[in-house]
């Protein structure tokens, strides 16, 4: 890194609601299907969808299902996150602050916060290994706000993706073999990422190409065959078509094609939270056993695991250089 400015790194995610209650889910997910990349839907017709149905059904819904992954420090999405600027401080020795497009700690308090201890080039990296519009420039959009209103602005580098970053590659490479000494091999390794209406990739999101990549490179690292390894969209919401095939969908035909042993990984995911553990480990692994299959190993994200940490701070150099 350039020693002659002070450097600082915001790690950036979608964010968490501050406990597992109805009136706390409820607060997040009106922050987070408010904004424009999420939904683009007209808001004269979303914004009584979401106020009239979404939210007062919803929210105790998704509280419940909290409160099976909830951990002594905060949610699972929190608790990691924290490790993770920990570790990534500990390693770069440079001032690393957490930001979350939707709840807190905001993107704007921990630009301030660096900002307070003399930062004269940030890097923004938000952990989202496939750039999409919903995700990666939803960070880019909080950003700037945060900015609008500064006397100061910093040098500005921003990590847009890492999709295929062999340091990425193969630490999730890593993830798997861990889990094949422990568990055994499975028929198949499904990577399932996280989905985005089609509407979004026919107009110009390159997500789905990024999550395809991934994939390939992945197979490539562990000598897999295209029959060995598959990838699907999970977390579709509403009636829209989102990216195709769905995660839930293909783990309920798996059985019936003669594949009851799978090992399921989320590449999408930078840290364990809701959509990992309850939705995959716990959802889909029922409706996999119901539909006939007999073993589902889940494969953990990479957390603050030291491969994961060792990338984001080579993230950081190779932007900061």
């Amino acid at each position: 890194m350039n020693e002659n400015k002070k450097t600082g790194v915001l790690l950036a995610n979608l964010g968490t609601p501050e406990s597992p209650t109805a009136p706390a889910v409820k607060q997040f997910l009106s922050e987070f299907l408010h904004d424009h990349r999420v939904v683009d839907m007209n808001r004269w017709l979303w914004c009584p969808i979401l106020h009239g149905a979404i939210l007062p059904f919803r929210s105790p819904k998704v509280a419940k299902l909290y409160q099976t992954i909830w951990m002594d420090g905060g949610s699972p999405l929190m608790v990691y996150s924290k490790r993770q600027r920990e570790a990534l401080n500990a390693q770069l020795g440079v001032p690393v602050e957490l930001g979350m497009t939707y709840g807190n700690p905001s993107i704007q308090s921990g630009i301030e916060a660096l900002l307070a201890e003399g930062v004269e080039r940030l890097v923004v990296l938000p952990l989202y290994p496939q750039y999409s519009g919903t995700t990666t420039a939803a960070v880019f959009d909080a950003v700037a706000n945060a900015f609008k209103q500064a006397s100061y602005i910093p040098e500005l580098y921003f990590v847009g993706d890492y999709h295929n970053h062999p340091l990425f590659i193969k630490a999730l490479a890593a993830k798997v073999r861990d889990s094949w000494q422990q568990h055994g091999k499975g028929d198949l390794l499904l990577c399932s990422y996280h989905g985005i209406p089609k509407r979004y990739a026919d107009n110009g999101d390159v997500y789905p190409r990024h999550c395809e990549e991934t994939t390939r490179l992945l197979g490539i690292e562990l000598g897999l065959s295209e029959q060995q390894i598959k990838m699907t969209y999970q977390s579709q919401f509403g009636k829209e078509e989102w990216l195709q095939p769905y995660t839930d969908k293909t783990i309920e035909a798996l059985p019936s094609q003669g594949i009851k042993n799978i090992d399921v990984i989320c590449p999408a995911f930078s840290v364990d939270c809701l959509e990992t553990l309850e939705e995959i480990c716990e959802q889909n692994r029922e409706a996999f056993m119901e539909a006939g299959g007999e073993v589902f190993h889940y494969v953990p994200c990479l957390n603050a695991d030291d491969a994961h940490v060792a990338l984001m701070a080579q993230l950081v150099r190779e932007k900061s250089a």
